[in-house]
Order: structure tokens, then C-alpha cells, then sequence
């Protein structure tokens, strides 16, 4: 009796199996070939009675029976390759190294990580025989935290974290693109922050929270957070949705931006006869010709990974700031609020911050040049679709809505740092002589929560808002809401001055 196959066999090709859709094949020729031989010589005599007055009837005969025979294969061959594509679809049979049949083969005697399976047949991996050691066991130059994981598997050398190093095997210019954007320096940009030491371990390293979404840049790189695992998938990383699950919410709600703004609105209606498997720099190959299949308003990857570059970068950065500024009221607002974000060489906590937060989290463009780059990349990506002029022109446009925010923001500031001078605040000890907008909702009084929140959400979605083309959002929802902050800061500063004023005449 046969033995019973294993996993690992039913999903990697057998050499000395027969394949069904060769069989097929070869039974549909047999059977074209056998109809055609008989179709000659029942017809022979027929067809040449039919061509006999004509002067060259055996060359006419001919043709005719050439015409029968291409029809015939034509379809017989459509109807091999309809079968074909039926079968790759129910049954996929991937080619892949023995330890990856061994990891397949003990996963499902255990019945464990069923979904990563699953995920993985799915997977370009699969077809071209990247199994699971290709990615589960470090390469020399995996960084250390993964190094020192401890593993549950037999096979001692596995990990459960994967990071960039074993993609860059492959992948070697994407990861080097990568590298050279925003997303790279995403874990950095959170473990400077004051207050990311003070947060529950779940939340950071556990990845419950902020690390959930800055995880993309631990470990030099986890690609995973835009090629879910484990099908890993580039088509679905193009799709904006791939973006939402960190792009969302509070202090950066991009998504919530582009899915009400009119290029949203155009992908909600048409965007599921887009072809996305389409590589993003053949989307606009013919850009004068309609085609229902090509996207006709832009993802996030269009503005934000031209061409496909991996290297995720802003002219304004995260924060909206910029050095150096030749406008001089403009670059009176900036510092101001640089000095709120304790990034100023008066204290060495701001000398520190300079190093860690602008240059090494790259959270600003340092450099008139390295604005100028990223704003002129931007400007070709409106280009696709409009001209040159309009593009830059509304980009202008949100440039000065920023200036509007930095002048009501600087004079908040200011309100918050002149109750510290006069002592009307308490502060911890230690504290700097200006406001800390990084220690976010760590600050103990009402009006410091209102400043902080001024800051990071509604001066955010004034400004993300009016780059995303979402009038609402960058009204409503940011500038009307910073008037209102401002309005009740004046009026929480009155109050405490004047509670200060009758105890002192008491």
C-alpha cells in the first residue's frame, strides 16, 4: 500500500509525478491529431471534386485544410489553457528546499501558525521557492536584538522577528531605498521622545501602541508593516489602505484626509478596476490615453513613492518645520516653537535633542537644498495630471497656511511661558525655562494640555489638510479648532493671573 504523503510533499512538486495539465495536453493533441488524420481521408476525395474545376485545386485544398486545422488547435488550446488556470487556482504546488518542507511539515503535525501557511502558498515567495528559513533564520548582519531572541522551535537557529537584512538578500535596492527615507528612522523618532521611557512596556516594545505603527523602522527595517505577512504581497502595499493602520487618528490622520478629499473619493468609486499589480512607475506610461484599469487619481504611493522609491521623504517633515527661513516674521514664529520642543542650544537637553530628533530622526530639512529637492519631486507628481504651475501654486498655498498656524501657535507658547516666569505654573524640577510640546500628556495642568494638544493635533491637521486637498478637515478640524485653543488659552491665562492677583492682596 502506498504510503500516506506528507505536507511537504503535497505542496512541493514530485519529479516523477505526472502532471494532470500535461496530461491533459498531451490527451487533447492525441485526440486533435487523431480527428484531424481522419478529417484528410474521408474528406480527401470530396474536397478535391469540389476545387477540381479551379486551375490549382491542390494548393486551394490545401489552404482550406490548413485553415481547419489552425481553428481547431486554437481551440483546443484555449480550452487546455482555461483548464490550466482553473487548477493553478485550487491546487499550487511551489518548489521549496527541504528545511522549508521541514518547517511546513511540523507546523501542520502540530497545527500551529496555520494562517502564516495559508498566506505563504498564496505568496510570490511560494512560486519562486522562498520558504520559511530564507527569512526565519538571520543573516550575518540581522541586529543584535533579533540575534538574542530565544526560540520555542526544534531548529534553534530560527527567530520569530524578521528584519530588513534577510530581505536585502533579495530585495537588495529596495531596502537601500528604504533606508534613505522617513519610515527607516520611525523607532529612533519614538525612543527619543522624554516620555517613551515612562510608558508601559506593552505599549512601546509590546507594540500595543506607539510601537505598534513606529515598528517600521526597528531592526533597521520590517518590511512587514506595509507587505502584510505572509503573502507579502506588493500589489496590496500599493493600495492606500495598506497606509491607514498608522496613518490614522489623533496627531496624523492621513487617511481619514485623502479618503474624503476628491483624489479619495475618485479610488472609493472606481479604484477596484485598478490594476494594482501594475509596478507604480507604468501607471502613467501613456498619460494622454483613458484606461479604466490605471489609476485616475492618486494613491499614497503615487505622491509618496514615485516610481516605486522606497525612500519615503517630506519637503515639511513630520512637524512642519524648516531651517533656515528667510522670511523673518515667519522664522520669529519657528523658533518660538522650536524653543517649545526644547530644540535650542541654551541647554544641553537641547543640544541633545537637535542631535537626536532633527538630524539623526531626519524630522526637518536642514538645508534650503534639501526642502527645494523633495518639494520640486512633489511638484513632477502634480505634473502627471496638472500643470506644472497649478501644482506649485497650491502647494504655495499650504506653505502659508502654515505660517498662519506658526503665529497662532508661537503666541500660545508664549501665553504658557510667561505663567512659568511669573510662577503662576508649577513645574517639575529640572524642567526647562520654556514650555516641553514632546512631553506630550505627561504636562499636569489644563491650559499645558490644551497647548499640547493645540500643537500636535490641530496644527497637524491644519497643515496635513491643506496638502491633502481636504478643505474641511484643514478648516474644521484644524484651523478652526486652533482659534478655539488659542481663545481659551487668552482666557485660562486671564483667570490664573487674576486668582494670583486676590491671593496676593490677601
Amino acid at each position: 500500500m502506498q504510503e500516506e504523503q506528507t505536507e511537504s510533499e503535497k505542496t512541493a512538486p514530485a519529479a516523477q509525478a505526472s502532471d494532470p495539465i500535461t496530461e491533459k495536453l498531451l490527451s487533447w493533441n492525441a485526440s486533435i491529431c487523431t480527428f484531424v488524420c481522419k478529417l484528410l481521408l474521408s474528406w480527401k476525395t470530396g474536397l478535391r471534386t469540389l476545387f477540381a474545376d479551379e486551375e490549382e485545386g491542390d494548393y486551394n485544398l490545401m489552404r482550406y485544410f490548413i485553415g481547419m486545422l489552425s481553428l481547431i488547435l486554437f481551440i483546443a488550446l484555449t480550452m487546455v489553457g482555461y483548464v490550466s488556470v482553473k487548477e493553478g487556482k485550487t491546487e499550487f504546488k511551489p518548489v521549496i528546499t527541504e528545511p522549508g518542507k521541514q518547517c511546513i511539515d511540523c507546523h501542520v503535525k502540530k497545527g500551529i501558525t496555520a494562517g502564516a501557511i495559508r498566506d505563504w502558498k498564496m505568496s510570490e515567495h511560494a512560486a519562486k521557492g522562498i520558504g520559511c528559513n530564507e527569512c526565519h533564520i538571520p543573516v550575518e548582519s540581522t541586529p543584535q536584538r533579533i540575534q538574542a531572541m530565544t526560540t520555542v522551535c526544534e531548529d534553534k537557529n530560527v527567530r520569530l522577528d524578521v528584519s530588513s537584512a534577510n530581505c536585502k538578500g533579495c530585495h537588495e535596492e529596495k531596502v537601500a531605498e528604504f533606508a534613505r527615507g522617513k519610515h527607516s528612522k520611525a523607532w529612533l523618532a519614538m525612543e527619543v521622545m522624554p516620555t517613551t521611557k515612562d510608558q508601559p512596556p506593552e505599549i512601546i516594545d509590546g507594540e500595543k501602541g506607539c510601537g505598534g505603527c513606529h515598528k517600521i523602522g526597528r531592526d533597521e527595517g520590517q518590511c512587514d508593516a506595509c507587505h502584510t505577512r505572509h503573502k507579502f504581497s506588493a500589489e496590496e502595499a500599493r493600495r492606500p489602505e495598506a497606509c491607514a493602520t498608522c496613518h490614522m487618528g489623533f496627531d496624523h490622520p492621513q487617511w481619514e484626509m485623502y479618503s474624503t478629499s476628491k483624489h479619495g473619493m475618485i479610488y472609493a468609486m472606481e479604484g477596484d478596476n485598478w490594476d494594482f499589480s501594475k509596478k507604480i512607475k507604468e501607471w502613467n506610461e501613456n498619460p494622454f490615453e483613458p484606461s479604466s484599469s490605471t489609476p485616475r487619481a492618486p494613491v499614497c504611493v503615487t505622491c509618496h513613492m514615485q516610481d516605486g522609491d522606497h525612500g519615503v521623504m517630506t519637503a515639511w517633515g513630520f512637524l512642519a518645520l524648516r531651517l533656515p527661513e528667510d522670511d523673518k516674521e515667519w522664522m520669529g514664529y519657528r523658533t518660538k516653537i522650536l524653543e517649545g520642543l526644547g530644540i535650542t542650544l541654551s541647554t544641553s537637553e537641547g543640544t541633545r535633542r537637535i542631535k537626536d530628533i532633527v538630524v539623526s530622526g531626519d524630522m526637518a530639512r536642514l538645508t534650503k537644498e534639501g526642502w527645494q529637492e523633495q518639494r520640486n519631486k512633489m511638484i513632477k507628481v502634480c505634473a502627471q495630471c496638472h500643470s506644472e504651475s497649478w501644482g506649485k501654486g497650491e502647494l504655495d498655498k499650504a506653505d502659508r497656511i502654515i505660517k498662519a498656524a506658526d503665529k497662532l501657535m508661537a503666541e500660545a507658547i508664549e501665553i504658557v511661558e510667561g505663567l512659568y516666569t511669573d510662577g503662576l505654573l508649577p513645574k517639575p524640577e529640572n524642567y526647562p525655562p520654556h514650555v516641553d510640546l514632546l512631553r506630550f500628556y505627561e504636562v499636569q495642568t489644563a491650559i499645558e494640555q490644551k497647548l499640547y494638544v493645540m500643537f500636535l493635533e490641530h496644527r497637524m491637521r491644519t497643515f496635513q489638510g491643506a496638502f491633502h486637498n481636504n478643505p474641511d478637515y484643514m478648516h474644521w478640524y484644524g484651523w478652526a479648532e486652533m482659534k478655539r485653543d488659542l481663545a481659551e488659552i487668552r482666557e485660562e491665562n486671564k483667570n490664573l493671573r487674576a486668582k494670583h492677583a486676590q491671593a496676593a492682596e490677601k
